[in-house]
């Protein structure tokens, strides 16, 4: 615990919510990808967010579902408080790098250029620093002060919708109008005043045309967040995957691109976890990984975790069953009783596509899009589009569509795409 990292995050939250409805296809902005990515990086010890909270009422409970404490800094008193959210954002991050010695690393997650003195004073102070934006809307000057900076829309979990090439259904063109009447009002260096603005513009629109839509889709997450993590189960049949899940609703296919980490309303299986944690820990580390330092990882990312719950004495027992069926690679580790832990060597892009095909095959040689990224972490856990340099999932299906794998056609009875078996092969 003492050579841990010791992570404060600090939002900047109109900049990262506008940045991802203007420049993300509309989406709402996600906490979890984030708190995904900073766990495998070392312990968060707090979590803050600034906001004129009137603005987001619908992301306070997302937030709150996520430990951030929300700091209100309302923008409605005049053009004397334009600003009033960046600074109390800034007095805060200095007072806690003076007053606080075990804060290792700050993480600062915005795109705005006008912290840059302040990431550059954090530095100063022997503070590690870390940034996080949406692509688009962060400015260029940013990144280059900090010492490690992570775009929103690269991580694990973000799904970016494709809004070139998808057909527009009701849903979608709603976001769309939504998204473009924020007018010009991302992260960089404008005022707080006609950032707020357009905040109250967009979510007023918001309110009239995608109100059912943003329900559902809390909904869906609280259903997520709530789910039983363990029970009375037997030892394998607790470890075994889940039974394959019945496929999504085809109006769900247009939200989320069908990048998720698992379907709606049910959560990943341990396999996927561990596989996702694993490979975030050898990204972002020079040394192997060793059991010890994944599960601490693993309870970052799920308190509740422990592997009694899945019909295991130790943790070192239940990795030698995921390495009997290939999801890990154990060998010795620096110690006795504590193994490193590797991912098994990565598929190429011809593999994955090969995968693919065989999964499409088992569905009877065509499927939704929906759900089949979950179909194929059935099969590999550690698959993810990302690793193979896609964006996302529907790109990556067209990555395979342009290689012959497969043949992607929309499916207007469905709102969702029609995958089938190409030619190749």
């Amino acid at each position: 615990m003492d050579t841990e990292e010791r992570l404060a995050v600090f939002l900047d939250y109109e900049n990262l919510a506008l940045g991802a409805r203007e420049h993300l296809g509309g989406m709402q902005f996600d906490f979890q990808p984030i708190a995904d990515a900073l766990a495998v990086r070392g312990r968060i010890v707090t979590r803050r967010a600034y906001a004129d909270w009137s603005y987001f009422d619908e992301d306070r409970r997302m937030l709150t579902r996520h430990q951030v404490e929300l700091i209100e800094m309302p923008q409605r008193m005049g053009a004397s408080r334009k600003n009033a959210a960046d600074i109390k954002m800034v007095v805060d991050a200095i007072e806690m790098a003076f007053e606080r010695d075990y804060v290792t690393t700050f993480v600062m997650c915005t795109g705005d250029s006008d912290f840059s003195p302040l990431v550059n004073k954090l530095r100063e102070l022997d503070k590690r620093v870390i940034g996080i934006g949406v692509e688009n809307s962060t400015s260029r000057l940013l990144p280059s002060a900090c010492d490690e900076f992570i775009f929103y829309d690269r991580l694990e979990g973000v799904d970016v919708p494709d809004e070139s090439e998808r057909k527009p259904s009701r849903k979608g063109s709603s976001r769309r109008s939504t998204s473009s009447g924020a007018a010009s009002t991302s992260g960089t260096t404008s005022s707080r005043s006609s950032r707020a603005k357009a905040a109250a513009a967009t979510l007023t629109t918001a309110q009239a045309a995608t109100a059912e839509t943003v329900a559902e889709d809390q909904a869906t997450a609280d259903d997520a967040a709530a789910a039983p993590s363990s029970g009375p189960r037997s030892r394998r049949k607790k470890a075994a995957p889940a039974p394959e899940p019945e496929q999504q609703t085809a109006s769900s296919a247009p939200e989320h691109d069908e990048d998720d980490d698992a379907p709606a309303g049910e959560p990943a299986t341990m396999e996927v976890k561990v596989a996702q944690t694993l490979a975030g820990l050898q990204a972002s580390s020079s040394g192997s990984v060793t059991a010890s330092q994944l599960k601490r990882t693993l309870v970052r990312k799920e308190p509740t975790f422990s592997e009694s719950d899945y019909g295991f004495r130790t943790f070192t027992e239940f990795l030698r069953y995921l390495a009997d069926r290939d999801v890990v690679v154990l060998s010795d580790g620096p110690s006795t009783g504590d193994p490193a832990v590797e991912l098994p060597e990565q598929p190429d892009g011809d593999r994955a596509f090969d995968l693919l095909r065989t999964v499409i095959a088992d569905e009877g040689g065509s499927t939704q899009l929906s759900g089949l990224k979950n179909h194929l972490r059935k099969r590999r856990p550690d698959f993810s589009e990302k690793a193979l340099g896609y964006r996302g999932f529907l790109q990556f299906c067209k990555g395979a569509e342009a290689a012959g794998a497969v043949n992607l056609a929309w499916d207007d009875d469905a709102d969702d795409y029609l995958v089938t078996l190409g030619s190749e092969g």
